[in-house]
């Protein structure tokens, strides 16, 4: 049964297999009747001479006597057929005496039932026969001329023939699957190619086309269908990048306005508590306002790719103490237990951009000093191998759900409301997911609910 998992080259190896056994077995079937019928015609025309030399002997014989005549009867039976020839009256009894031990018992049809030259076939205990019957006037007396030959050469040939075709199904199925296989296989490289390169193209390379083959079928239609529609999203994304970039610059005018009135307007002595609570929010709110804009173009820079980010051998080690040491501040403030083992640190060069690997370590840990509560733990441990220099933030806050663990790398994604009690505007991570992607590093991140998560960093050493 084929189902939707199986591939086309397959499907169609098996559909073009089974439509070649399909005609082949009706193709062997024609042959074998085509030759069955060629063979009984020879096997009567055979026949057929026979018994016109058995009828120009009696014809020739009428003149002589009776004995004469029954011994040239029988040298032709002998010569002719083995024997198998006969001369039957009307009534059943023969005319002259039987030429062999074999004609005189075999199962001759009755004469009453010749009506005209007709053709049987006459089944014995051993074998199957074919006999030829012909009325015939000898000296003005009606009598009937048998000749008979077995079929056993003919079986013979038909068997034969049978298990042959036989015996060349499973080599013919081979090669008919084999050759069916490569075609398709060959017809369909269009489309791997095409399926590797959309599966390569992302929103960070949408200027990437599909290559297009000018073979003038159905795989270059496609083609050229995919890289139009690669055009209209391209264009789209670059518009709403554009819109992103325009109104985070816009917007951080005004917002510094607005803070800049609300901290002036707190300096003033002679304002009452209601109105300076006021300008403290406002001065609270713009301050969140300015971090998610500054967020915001920094994700719209990155999906144009146009952050330019020069990247230099440097000690992963540093960026992670210096990232720590900002920290530890408010893991104390907080009452969490903040430790950080940093192993070797003399081997850990690598290749990235000290103050954006800053930022994207500044990101996990205030994801996790957010999200545990005291007395809680957080660990930073940097290890390296041969290869690659591993940076691991555990902590023991609330974890997260196996639903949300997909999505948190998603823009604007917060997790259950449990979570989202906490401050942040959901793009943390995915600025994390950038920077990690920019330095040629994996970033994965393990959780469970109530016990705690573990995001590790992986980066390729200079080698």
């Amino acid at each position: 049964m084929l189902t939707g998992r199986t591939s086309i080259s397959l499907r169609l190896t098996i559909w073009f297999s089974g439509i070649f056994l399909l005609g082949w077995v009706l193709f062997g079937a024609a042959m074998w009747f085509n030759l069955k019928h060629t063979l009984t015609s020879e096997r009567r025309l055979t026949l057929s001479r026979r018994i016109d030399r058995l009828q120009d002997l009696l014809q020739k014989t009428q003149s002589e006597d009776p004995s004469d005549r029954a011994e040239d009867f029988k040298d032709f039976a002998h010569a002719t057929g083995g024997g198998l020839s006969e001369v039957f009256r009307a009534d059943g009894s023969r005319a002259f005496p039987s030429p062999s031990t074999a004609a005189k018992t075999f199962p001759w049809p009755v004469t009453r039932n010749v009506a005209g030259e007709s053709f049987v076939q006459v089944r014995t205990p051993d074998q199957s026969y074919r006999v030829l019957a012909r009325p015939f006037s000898l000296q003005g007396e009606a009598v009937y001329l048998f000749v008979a030959a077995p079929e056993a050469g003919n079986i013979l040939v038909l068997e034969r023939f049978w298990e042959g075709l036989l015996a060349s199904a499973p080599v013919l199925l081979l090669i008919s699957s084999a050759g069916g296989y490569w075609l398709s296989r060959r017809a369909l490289k269009p489309v791997d190619k095409i399926t590797a390169t959309a599966r390569f193209i992302s929103i960070r390379n949408l200027s990437e086309r599909i290559p297009v083959i000018r073979t003038g079928d159905e795989l270059q239609r496609l083609a050229e269908t995919c890289n139009a529609m690669l055009d209209r999203l391209e264009s789209s994304v670059n518009r709403i990048n554009q819109f992103t970039a325009d109104a985070s610059h816009e917007l951080r005018g005004p917002l510094s306005f607005v803070r800049t009135v609300a901290e002036v307007a707190l300096r003033n002595p002679s304002a009452d508590a209601a109105s300076r609570q006021a300008c403290k929010d406002i001065v609270e709110e713009a301050a969140k306002a300015t971090v998610l804009l500054e967020d915001m173009l920094t994700l719209a820079r990155a999906d144009a790719d146009r952050g330019g980010t020069d990247l230099k051998p440097l000690n992963l080690a540093d960026v992670v103490k210096e990232a720590c040491m900002l920290a530890r501040p408010l893991a104390e403030e907080r009452s969490l237990s903040l430790s950080a083992s940093l192993g070797d640190e003399r081997l850990v060069d690598v290749l990235g951009d000290f103050s954006t690997l800053r930022r994207l370590m500044w990101i996990l840990l205030d994801n996790a000093l957010k999200y545990t509560q005291a007395p809680g733990q957080i660990e930073v441990m940097l290890t390296t191998d041969k290869r690659n220099a591993t940076v691991l933030v555990r902590d023991s806050g609330a974890g997260i759900s196996e639903v949300d663990l997909p999505h948190i790398f998603d823009r604007f994604f917060r997790a259950d409301p449990s979570r989202s009690q906490t401050e942040g505007s959901g793009l943390g991570l995915a600025i994390a997911k950038w920077i990690a992607e920019m330095h040629h590093a994996d970033l994965s991140v393990a959780s469970q609910l109530l016990k705690g998560t573990a995001v590790k960093l992986v980066f390729p050493l200079v080698q």
